[in-house]
């Protein structure tokens, strides 16, 4: 259980180090004029991914959850994979990526490492590391009740997301089909 603690502190300092380059990325954005939208949902998202580190620790050593290898080495590849999906997605975004919804006026869309795949790809990794990181240590209780209410919430801000978006963002590029030139 130790091994797991660290774990998901390990992750609770990811987090961390993500809302540093959320914030220098906020200043990059409101610098160009950025819109800021979903205000409302934001404390229920900051709650619910503390709730999320807090909840593994509480079930894994209140109810003496045990580490099964089979589960638990397949959600710490899950876990790992989805911080490099996250981590993807942040590069590709470079400034414009932030833990709130912050858009600059004029920008296209960007449709460029995963977001040439998928719209939200960085949601794709918060659903997959809700899952692994309470399951690597068979805390299902709490993978359950945040994948429930991630849901509810990512309802709620990938609508906000994609209106902003719609709202202020400049055309996506033209898609160009890459044509291959060998023989």
């Amino acid at each position: 259980m130790v091994f797991y603690t660290l774990l998901v502190a390990a992750v609770a300092v990811e987090r961390v180090a993500e809302l540093v380059v959320a914030r220098r990325n906020e200043r990059w954005s409101a610098a160009r004029g950025a819109i800021v939208a979903g205000q409302g949902h934001y404390p229920a998202m900051v709650a619910l991914h503390t709730g999320l580190l807090a909840g593994c620790l509480v079930e894994v050593w209140l109810a003496d959850r045990p580490f099964q290898p089979a589960l638990g080495w397949t959600m710490l590849a899950v876990l790992a994979a989805s911080q490099a999906l996250r981590w993807w997605c942040i590069a590709t975004l470079g400034p414009r990526w932030n833990t709130r919804v912050i858009v600059v006026p004029g920008l296209p869309l960007v449709t460029g490492g995963p977001y040439r795949w998928l719209r939200h790809p960085n949601y794709v990794a918060v659903v997959a590391e809700g899952l692994a990181l309470p399951l690597a240590h068979s805390a299902w209780i709490t993978a359950a009740v945040f994948t429930v209410l991630n849901a509810l919430l990512l309802s709620v801000r990938i609508r906000c997301e994609n209106q902003t978006l719609a709202t202020v963002a400049g055309p996506a590029p033209a898609f160009t089909p890459v044509r291959n030139s060998g023989p």
